[in-house]
């Protein structure tokens, strides 16, 4: 599918990495990107063995509650009729200290007796963070970390975000013209963009964890809001944020699957129409802003704390606005159309402008590309925590 980059193959020029280093890192990071559909809510993790120069095995990081990339890779070695003892490691993340669903992956290094472990990153799961290189270490095993760290960490934005500030990494879509609208004036958005451009709008959707809209783009647009014109093996968690609870028992969003709804503080009516939203399956949960409000801010709490790491956004200028205002975007994927709608049409985000050029919104463009006859660009915002 024609989606989102995930390994720039850059190389590393640090002299503690050889040539060989880099080269099978770049394949463990290869490999990692296997997962991008599929690791949530655990991060993207490839793993190379190497053996007297030989790749004896490869692994990822497979589904939650499955093989890591480190207990795949020992697997694909034994499965070729090679032993492990004294090769090298290189893996794209820091290998797991605790027990979970799965074994410590530190814990089945070492018992598989490998020489040493390269690594791209410390995990920021601060349930390992250093501790699963210590357990290396402390077993004699020689431990070097940071070959390809930033490639790692782009890999896996949304789990560090996760991991480091308790709520998901935000990625705002749109499509829009020329001239910056995204709608005409009636609410008419379909199609501004080509048939290419909304298929790899939804190659970024089937990436996230959960996919964003406001009650304003259900009730203009009644979307399903899951991925379709690309290939899946899961559908994100569908996320509505509808603080009065308007949403009809008749909307397509009601059929598609798992739908999680934030409002804000119901009255008596809309109690009712909770109850019959979540006897058809739906999830509602009341964040209130005041008397009228959601508060962005916990919904993202809110959902860092149920396992997503990546938060995809397709909603309106109302929504849009509301979560720039807040600090709720970290980075913007649009997508620009040969076409210009006019003054009357509507805007990305709903935000007053600032009274000077000093107080403009900043973004610092990753990537610009060319899908179909309409550009990709994404931008990320330049003031995020800069530990993501």
């Amino acid at each position: 599918m024609s989606g989102p980059a995930t390994f720039d193959g850059a190389l590393d020029s640090a002299a503690a990495f050889s040539v060989a280093d880099q080269t099978h890192m770049a394949r463990a990071l290869e490999l990692a990107a296997r997962g991008l559909y599929t690791t949530t809510p655990n991060p993207r993790v490839g793993c190379v063995i190497v053996k007297d120069g030989v790749v004896i095995g490869e692994g990822f990081t497979q589904p939650a509650g499955q093989d890591h990339a480190e207990v795949q890779a020992l697997k694909d070695a034994r499965a070729r009729g090679c032993d492990a003892r004294g090769a090298t490691v290189y893996v794209t993340l820091e290998p797991c200290s605790h027990v979970g669903r799965t074994s410590a992956c530190a814990r089945t290094l070492i018992e598989s007796r490998v020489r040493d472990v390269v690594m791209a990153m410390e995990d920021p799961d601060p349930r390992v963070s250093g501790s699963g290189a210590a357990m290396l270490r402390a077993a004699g095993i020689d431990v070097r970390t940071g070959l390809l760290a930033k490639q790692a960490g782009k890999l896996n934005i949304g789990f560090v975000s996760r991991m480091t500030r308790r709520r998901p990494w935000v990625r705002v879509k749109t499509a829009m013209s020329l001239d910056g609208r995204t709608a005409l004036s009636s609410g008419e958005s379909r199609w501004i963009t080509s048939a290419a451009a909304r298929a790899d709008g939804h190659a970024w959707r089937a990436r996230a964890c959960a996919i964003l809209t406001g009650i304003g783009t259900v009730r203009d647009d009644d979307p399903l809001l899951t991925v379709r014109e690309v290939e899946t093996c899961r559908q994100p968690l569908r996320v509505l944020i509808d603080s009065r609870l308007a949403l009809s028992l008749d909307a397509r969003l009601v059929e598609g699957g798992p739908l999680l709804v934030f409002c804000g503080k119901l009255d008596r009516a809309a109690m009712k129409r909770a109850a019959a939203l979540e006897a058809r399956g739906a999830q509602i949960v009341s964040i209130a802003n005041g008397p009228g409000g959601v508060d962005l801010r916990a919904v993202l709490a809110e959902l860092g704390a149920r396992g997503i790491n990546e938060l995809h956004v397709e909603a309106g200028r109302t929504l849009n606005g509301a979560l720039l205002r807040n600090r709720c975007v970290d980075e913007l994927l649009v997508y620009l159309a040969p076409c210009v709608l006019g003054a009357d049409a509507a805007a990305m985000f709903e935000i007053a402008a600032p009274e000077a050029l000093e107080g403009r919104v900043r973004l610092a463009v990753q990537h610009v590309d060319r899908i179909g006859d309409d550009l990709r660009i994404l931008a990320r915002m330049v003031d995020i925590d800069a530990r993501v």
